[in-house]
């Protein structure tokens, strides 16, 4: 081998392990891989045309290459010139192996500057005539409309509420509604607060301090509950948005205290709207509280409850409430499994509103009751109508036992659940439309909401 050539091989920049630094990593053998297209850098040596990695290889080493004559000033030339280029190439692989190690290290390096230099300072180290320049730049500012910046901006207004009685022990959290401290959670989450003398209900901020609390007033139906902080003051009120603007695929944030993890962050997107939700139960009832929920993959977890769902511009349009588990056929995970539910701002707005100013909470009623209608390939296709309620809006509106109600408004009605869900959206003396299907015949009737306050 010529000396050349060896000296080639010796100092070949593109060494086949420092190339599978850069590659995509092997992936295990039973693990489920999609195909891609291929990922890695040029096999060592490879040439791409005619010429060879030095300029005239192929007139060194080529095999083709005819024999010069002998010349022996020009062999002594020939020596000069290529003890020229072997020190040029000498350079050339000691800067790429800085190179290399500068990318493989150079975060780490940074990293350890950062916490023996002084802030905002830079120093230069000379190696082998190779200048590297580092810089600590200190904390990065946030984008606004990234999750960074919402967070920056909310959590100071999430709190996690801390619920103990005798002794058992609870945790959710809580959106700040006011600077004297009024907190808006779920219900369930200060379920059991205040029923005894050995209960406690206390709040603690995201500064760390903490505050007695007490129930201001609850709703079961919708799941909503509000809470007062006392001898607080100066808090940040999060900023309230409006659920109706949502679109699947939008991006949120979920903030909460999962697991007593407090100011939590957690980022996703919105994955459905309106989707029927059925969780816990009305007091001594058999009732469902059902709502028709944002359905999100953010990452909500137990005690993630009654903290808030954000959009990117850091206003509240949801409060997380529920989770789908996993059953059997998961391991019966208890965990986040990419299915998460917030009660939607618009829906319980005048709810909050009512409990604040210490009246009892009212809802819609149609005065009707319903089951699942299902259809002869046996999948649901309305609400079908069991009872009709005398004087209700249903029994006004013309509803029979055995109609079977296919759509509100414009929005399908899907089963039982869904028909519930919907009705809860909405306030007593609303106007709808109900599409309605009767021996095979379907045509619209009009109703006016009742209020459960009237019982009808």
């Amino acid at each position: 081998m010529s000396d050349e050539r060896r000296d080639r091989e010796q100092h070949d920049p593109t060494d086949a392990e420092d190339t599978r630094a850069f590659a995509r990593p092997d992936v295990g053998g039973d693990e489920p891989t999609t195909e891609q297209p291929a990922y890695a850098a040029p096999a060592p040596g490879a040439t791409t045309g005619s010429s060879g990695a030095w300029g005239d290889d192929d007139y060194l080493f080529g095999a083709a290459a005819a024999a010069p004559p002998h010349d022996p000033d020009r062999e002594a030339r020939l020596r000069e010139k290529r003890e020229k280029r072997r020190g040029r190439r000498r350079v050339t692989a000691l800067v790429a192996a800085s190179v290399l190690a500068g990318a493989a290290a150079g975060f780490g390096g940074a990293a350890a500057y950062s916490e023996l230099g002084p802030a905002d300072s830079a120093v230069s180290t000379s190696n082998q005539g190779v200048t590297t320049t580092v810089v600590d730049s200190g904390a990065v500012a946030a984008t606004p409309g990234s999750v960074q910046a919402v967070a920056d901006q909310v959590l100071p207004s999430v709190v996690q509420v801390l619920v103990s009685s005798g002794d058992a022990q609870g945790s959710g959290s809580g959106i700040i509604l006011t600077e004297d401290g009024t907190i808006l959670t779920n219900a369930h989450v200060v379920e059991g607060a205040g029923d005894s003398a050995s209960s406690d209900l206390v709040v603690s901020f995201s500064d760390g301090t903490t505050a007695p609390a007490e129930v201001i007033g609850e709703d079961p139906v919708t799941d909503i509950a509000v809470i007062q902080a006392e001898g607080v003051s100066g808090l940040q009120p999060a900023t309230l948005g409006r659920s109706s603007n949502l679109q699947v695929g939008q991006n949120v944030v979920a903030i909460g205290s999962p697991f007593g993890l407090s100011a939590t962050v957690t980022t996703g997107i919105v994955s459905a709207l309106d989707r029927p939700v059925a969780v816990g139960q009305i007091g001594d009832t058999q009732q469902n509280t059902i709502y028709p929920a944002i359905q999100t993959d953010a990452a909500i977890n137990p005690g993630n409850s009654g903290g808030p769902l954000v959009n990117l511009n850091g206003e509240v349009i949801g409060i997380n409430s529920s989770i789908r588990t996993g059953g059997a056929a998961l391991g019966g995970t208890s965990g986040s499994i990419g299915l998460g539910f917030a009660i939607p701002l618009d829906e319980v707005a005048p709810i909050i509103s009512q409990i604040r100013n210490g009246e009892e909470p009212t809802h819609a009623l149609i005065g009707i009751e319903v089951s699942d209608a299902v259809s002869d390939a046996g999948l649901p296709r309305g609400a079908e109508v069991q009872d009709v309620t005398e004087g209700s809006a249903g029994a006004a509106a013309g509803l029979q036992e055995g109609d079977v109600i296919t759509r509100l408004d414009e929005k399908l009605v899907e089963g039982s659940d869904s028909l519930v869900a919907q009705i809860r959206s909405l306030r007593p003396g609303e106007e709808v439309t109900l599409g309605v299907l009767r021996d095979g015949e379907e045509f619209d009737v009009q109703a006016t909401l009742g209020s459960d306050a009237d019982g009808a």
